[in-house]
């Protein structure tokens, strides 16, 4: 065939079934070093995966990433792959239609009709054979896999393929693991923001696992589902079974160590999670799930941690520095009106210390300035510690507060700034600085009581 003008060419290029014509939006892709990152997790850790597929999605990651020579190399190792298997031209087609595109960016125009060519040869000669459905089903089943790779969590465009492809064959393992592994992903997701308690996916779950044993990946996603249909122990077996298959998986790491976490096993998920994170510690996910079990962690001792400070103030009504304990901790847990109701019941303790006095007063207002957004209160409470000469971390601390808010506060319209620094000067005694501050503040707002009042007291006193 002669050379086609390049117009041509691409014409008879989008007609071909690849990962260039199946309209995967950059701007709709996840993070492309993400899914490059995983793809590399699964090349290493999950055998079961056909590998010319995997090398195909990671061709069109670095295509999108602008490195079409890499991207070639990895259409290399795609055919490397093929060598020696079944229906080797049908598993050829959309690896060569990768080839033709790739070609044709570099403008390399015959060998992009080169490979063109080689893909129409094979359409033509599946067209009319019985093993026509067998293309189609190949076609179908990587462009569902692509579309669930690049996509993320928007599975119903993959669903749709996965359900083409399963129609021309039912019993196929890998397109049964594609299948459930959607149909779970999107059944989270409704029963998540929908508060739904669907559980449609167990049997496509079970069915994937029955068709597919070494998939280890399709196992913690049953795994899972066990638990969230309150059969843990049933699950934990699953788990138990994939982790020996595949222990070092990122893929399946994560899966059970949100399965553990779920379980209250949070010491074994940190456990596992760290044990994978040595060997792929730029994992989002894995970093992610860590994460959680710290959070979660991090929460059952602020629960028990207030279970404990109420019994102290159970057995003592008079112990101010569990009143402040306890406040944050349903300060911890967003329980701010209990918060609120503690705080209130240490402040009107009688006969408290000058010293607990401040440290209550302090707490408080940091909980108004930080948790309420009340400065006003705030400064209210903490003008309250500074009142108390006894000359504490807390007061010091207090000081320091209000001088940042008076900074704040202080330009050429407001006259709180100016007072709050009279104010603190008062309180340690620097009477001149105190003065000149008040009447700043006075030529600001002459009518002010408060300024007024300190500035008479003060000049009495000088």
């Amino acid at each position: 065939m002669s050379d086609l003008p390049e117009e041509s060419l691409k014409n008879a290029l989008l007609n071909l079934k690849c990962h260039f014509t199946w309209t995967v939006d950059m701007e709709a892709v996840a993070d492309i070093d993400n899914i490059e990152d995983g793809l590399h997790h699964q090349i290493a850790f999950l055998p079961s995966i056909p590998r010319h597929r995997l090398h195909n999605l990671l061709s069109y990651t670095n295509y999108l990433k602008g490195d079409n020579e890499e991207a070639i190399r990895q259409l290399q190792e795609a055919e490397q792959h093929l060598q020696g298997t079944q229906s080797v031209d049908i598993k050829r087609a959309v690896t060569y239609s990768n080839y033709a595109w790739l070609y044709y960016h570099l403008n390399q125009f015959s060998n992009a009709q080169s490979y063109l060519e080689r893909v129409e040869a094979i359409y033509n000669n599946y067209d009319s054979s019985p093993e026509h459905d067998i293309l189609l089903t190949e076609i179908y089943g990587e462009r569902a896999w692509a579309l669930l790779t690049f996509y993320g969590k928007n599975c119903e465009r993959a669903k749709e393929w996965f359900e083409k492809a399963l129609e021309l064959d039912p019993h196929n393992p890998e397109l049964n693991s594609g299948y459930a592994t959607v149909m779970y992903r999107l059944e989270n997701q409704d029963n998540r923001f929908y508060a739904n308690n669907n559980c449609e996916c167990l049997e496509l779950l079970k069915r994937a696992v029955t068709l597919n044993e070494n998939d280890s990946v399709i196992k913690a996603l049953l795994a899972l589902k066990y638990h969230y249909l309150g059969r843990g122990e049933e699950g934990e077996t699953i788990m138990e079974e994939a982790l020996r298959q595949t222990p070092d998986s990122p893929d399946l790491i994560r899966h059970a160590a949100k399965f553990y976490r779920r379980e209250g096993k949070i010491d074994y998920a940190i456990t596992i999670l760290k044990k994978a994170l040595e060997k792929t510690p730029t994992s989002c996910h894995l970093h992610y799930e860590i994460g959680l079990c710290y959070e979660q962690k991090m929460n059952m001792f602020v629960s028990l941690a207030t279970s404990h400070f109420e019994k102290v103030l159970q057995y003592k009504k008079r112990f101010v520095d569990a009143y402040i304990h306890l406040a944050k901790m349903y300060v911890k847990q967003n329980q701010f009106k209990k918060a609120e109701d503690t705080f209130q019941k240490g402040l009107n303790l009688e006969n408290l210390t000058c010293e607990d006095k401040q440290e209550i007063h302090y707490h408080y207002a940091v909980f108004k300035q930080y948790q309420c957004g009340s400065e006003s209160e705030a400064i209210s409470h903490y003008k309250e510690v500074l009142m108390i000469p006894n000359k504490t971390s807390v007061r010091s601390k207090s000081k320091n507060k209000l001088e940042q808010l008076a900074k704040r506060r202080q330009d050429s319209s407001d006259a709180t700034g100016f007072g709050l620094l009279g104010f603190i000067h008062q309180q340690e005694g620097e009477i001149s600085q105190a003065i000149d501050y008040y009447e700043r503040a006075l030529e600001l707002d002459p009518d002010n009581e408060e300024y007024m009042s300190a500035l008479h007291y003060m000049r009495l006193n000088e």
